[in-house]
């Protein structure tokens, strides 16, 4: 094993102070663990399970689990790698729970509309046109993700959407990194070919240029015309 850098040993020194003071439900300690690590946890599990409300309820799952768990931390890997790793768990737990649900006959509330992501750079106003576009390419990405095997669906989650490192990837999934690299490849090729086979009718839709952007333009040329 490499060994640790200046900043990492502080924050495995860190780490391991602060499981120790939770561990004796020292209450400052406990909050700062969840909101030292809600944002990212929260993303990680939004990523795999696609519902805010079903999201909150695998945070809620992991860190039950966790501070229950205490004893288990060693500090052999980050705090934050060790309770990304149990995200994934409850994550793909509660997934595979939904999909035997669905299988067994019984139906499962889905969200009514999709949530939008901005896009770096839009801005605040509201382009409907535009956040047309990004609702359906964000569908297809989605549709893609969501039929991968778990195996490779976790790997690109925790890869590409949360931006861990292989090496985290591999400690997370415990799984060796070339095996991590193998499938994020295969990942990668799989939403490739998706998108390729259905990008084509989204793209007659990209840089649209209508409504609000067109009303705009027009009247600033009327207005240069002097009409």
């Amino acid at each position: 094993m490499p060994a640790l850098t200046a900043t990492a040993r502080e924050r495995q020194i860190d780490d391991i102070d602060l499981v120790r003071r939770a561990a004796q439900k020292d209450r400052s300690a406990i909050k700062a663990i969840i909101k030292s690590h809600n944002q990212r946890l929260f993303r990680l599990a939004r990523a795999i399970v696609k519902r805010d409300e079903d999201a909150e309820d695998v945070l809620q799952e992991t860190y039950l689990r966790a501070f229950a768990n205490l004893d288990s931390f060693r500090g052999d890997s980050s705090l934050s790698t060790w309770l990304s790793r149990i995200t994934i768990n409850e994550a793909l737990t509660r997934l595979r729970k939904g999909r035997r649900l669905k299988q067994g006959g019984v139906a499962l509330e889905t969200a009514n509309d999709a949530q939008i992501i901005p896009f770096p750079g839009t801005g605040s106003a509201f382009d409907p046109e535009r956040l047309m576009a990004q609702r359906e390419l964000l569908r297809l990405v989605e549709h893609a993700i969501d039929d991968m095997a778990d195996r490779f669906r976790s790997v690109f989650v925790a890869r590409v959407i949360e931006g861990l490192s292989v090496e985290e990837t591999a400690d997370v999934l415990d799984i060796q990194p070339t095996t991590v690299k193998t499938r994020l490849h295969r990942a990668r090729k799989m939403i490739r070919e998706r998108l390729e086979a259905e990008i084509g009718p989204v793209l007659v839709d990209a840089f649209p240029f209508a409504g609000k952007r067109c009303d705009r333009l027009t009247a600033a040329v009327l207005n240069k015309l002097g009409l």
